[in-house]
């Protein structure tokens, strides 16, 4: 590894003396480098960057080939401010010139068994709507890796689904899709650069032939005092991660509206069998 590459990895793990890695290339290089960007400049995108982008996505894996999601691309300023709005008034939505909103998307087999006169009797099951889920979520990273290939920065908006009847109405979607998640695309700003944010430990994540949590406790301990640091160098509350655990998840407040997501569904006629 050169010196500028352990650099990075040593500020993905935040840790100066993290062991090199033995493999690395081009394309790890940009992986790390990954962070959120949550101000852009109102530099337009090149003319066939979105084609690209969705070209990238679709080349990302998709259980059995149905390919059941969909993305709707919002350029238009007063749509992408009632999206914002929907979202917790985030306003990158608004800033980015281009959101996407990311569909599990059952529709469109539905739509081909009705041509045939099937009826599709695993559509109803928790597993098809996971199915949508992971495979637009699979295509959306790829699109990511590929954004930020061509130098552009992106934040995903969980917020999308805080309502998502009512996104579904502002974009007009048919029964059998929900959006799972946003995009915000486009120039990062200068003026408030992102920066790579600290991930857990590996020793945290990987496990070997079986689970094992036996040293989480002190691997969890050091990685607070990593994310606190890294909060107090950016001016920020210097709380841990547990902290933030915790406190996210402590209360349904924390969830936006999004407690009520099973219902929601139900009405937008996925089956949760």
């Amino acid at each position: 590894m050169t010196s500028n590459a352990q650099a990075k990895l040593a500020a993905r793990y935040g840790a100066p003396n993290i062991s090199a890695l033995q493999q690395w290339n081009d394309t790890i290089d940009q992986l790390l480098e990954h962070r959120s960007v949550r101000a852009f400049t109102d530099q337009p995108l090149p003319e066939g960057t979105l084609e690209t982008l969705v070209a990238a996505a679709q080349s990302a894996s998709t259980s059995s080939n149905l390919q059941v999601w969909s993305v709707v691309a919002v350029q238009e300023g007063d749509r992408k401010g009632r999206l914002s709005a929907l979202a917790g008034n985030q306003p990158y939505i608004h800033q980015a010139p281009l959101f996407l909103v990311w569909l599990a998307d059952l529709s469109r087999v539905s739509r081909i068994a009705d041509q045939h006169g099937v009826e599709l009797e695993a559509l109803p099951y928790l597993e098809s709507l996971l199915l949508g889920t992971i495979d637009a979520a699979l295509a959306a990273q790829n699109a990511v890796v590929a954004l930020e290939s061509l130098g552009l920065g992106s934040v995903y908006i969980g917020g999308i689904r805080n309502d998502i009847e009512a996104v579904a109405k502002e974009l007009q979607l048919p029964p059998q899709v929900y959006p799972v998640f946003g995009l915000c695309v486009g120039y990062p700003s200068p003026d408030r650069p992102a920066k790579v944010k600290p991930r857990l430990p590996q020793a945290a994540v990987l496990h070997h032939e079986t689970y094992s949590a036996a040293d989480e406790q002190g691997v969890l301990a050091e990685y607070d005092k990593r994310l606190g640091a890294f909060y107090q160098g950016e001016g920020m509350k210097a709380s841990g991660w547990s902290e933030q655990v915790v406190s996210r998840l402590r209360n349904v407040s924390s969830l936006h509206g999004r407690e009520e997501l099973l219902g929601e569904l139900s009405r937008m006629g996925f089956g949760l069998r």
